[in-house]
């Protein structure tokens, strides 16, 4: 286990978690873990031992957001132009510069993720769980995008990322009244794909992640990227990508075990080459 106090990450059985470690404050972010999550997606995303990434919390919240605290007094974090350690957002030719933040990494990694909710995902927390590819909820567990009232807006991804999940209409309404969803809700629009009771999370995320992790490790990927790529492309730019990322996957060890691991009635042993 590669550890910290706020971060931990341990990869067992093809599996990477991450948690976050802070749960005396609710697992709210500063700029230093933001830091540690972003590193530790890539470690795990160039590991070849792991095959599924699931990222949760300690305690009793998920991610209550951007701890704004720890830098400043919210009146000081508008005069500095940053928030929690984002980056610089003051810049005489109007640019942002962000840095490669957890959910843009998370967007951008071919690993598959999970998020397992165990509480409430709140601002930045709730972009997290968005970036992640499946979202299992303890029942427990409450959504909720504040940033209308805190006079900002999602910067990491939301904007993008909860329309395509449950329509613009519905998406405007979770935004613009910053309303908290449960977890029930959440599942009703689609935002996770699966509510259990709250002592199952942890078995749940680990039984899917399992499943994922059994399968051809670079086909899953593969077929994350050309998922990934779909949000922008024509169908037929599409398939023509997927053509070229199936030509390689004939050529490797997985394809040959999986066909004769079908032929002989058998479960496929894949190695990732």
């Amino acid at each position: 286990m590669m550890a910290n106090r706020e971060v931990l990450l341990e990869v067992r059985d093809h599996v990477a978690w991450i948690t976050l470690n802070a749960p005396e404050r609710m697992n709210t972010i500063s700029g230093a873990m933001l830091d540690q999550i972003s590193e530790m997606l890539l470690e795990a995303d160039r590991d070849p031992g792991a095959r599924c990434i699931v990222l949760t919390g300690a305690g009793r919240a998920f991610c209550a957001g951007l701890d704004l605290g720890a830098q400043s007094a919210a009146n000081d974090a508008g005069k500095t132009g940053s928030l929690g350690g984002l980056g610089d957002l003051n810049s005489s030719a109007g640019e942002i510069n962000l840095r490669d933040t957890p959910p843009i990494v998370l967007h951008h990694i071919d690993t598959p993720t999970i998020c397992a909710l165990n509480g409430g995902a709140a601002g930045y927390g709730l972009d997290l769980a968005l970036g992640c590819d499946i979202r299992i909820a303890a029942d427990t567990a409450k959504l909720n995008s504040g940033f209308a009232k805190r006079g900002i807006l999602p910067e990491s991804g939301g904007t993008w990322l909860l329309p395509r999940m449950v329509g613009y209409a519905t998406a405007a309404e979770i935004a613009f009244t910053g309303r908290t969803l449960t977890a029930a809700q959440a599942k009703e629009y689609g935002i996770v794909n699966s509510v259990v009771p709250a002592d199952q999370l942890i078995a749940e995320a680990t039984a899917m992640a399992t499943e994922i992790a059994a399968n051809a490790p670079l086909a899953v990927r593969a077929i994350k990227r050309m998922m990934r790529a779909a949000e922008t492309e024509t169908f037929d730019q599409n398939v023509h990508h997927v053509y070229l990322q199936l030509l390689p996957l004939l050529r490797t060890r997985d394809f040959t075990e999986g066909v004769t691991a079908f032929l002989e009635k058998r479960s496929p042993e894949f190695e990732g080459r």
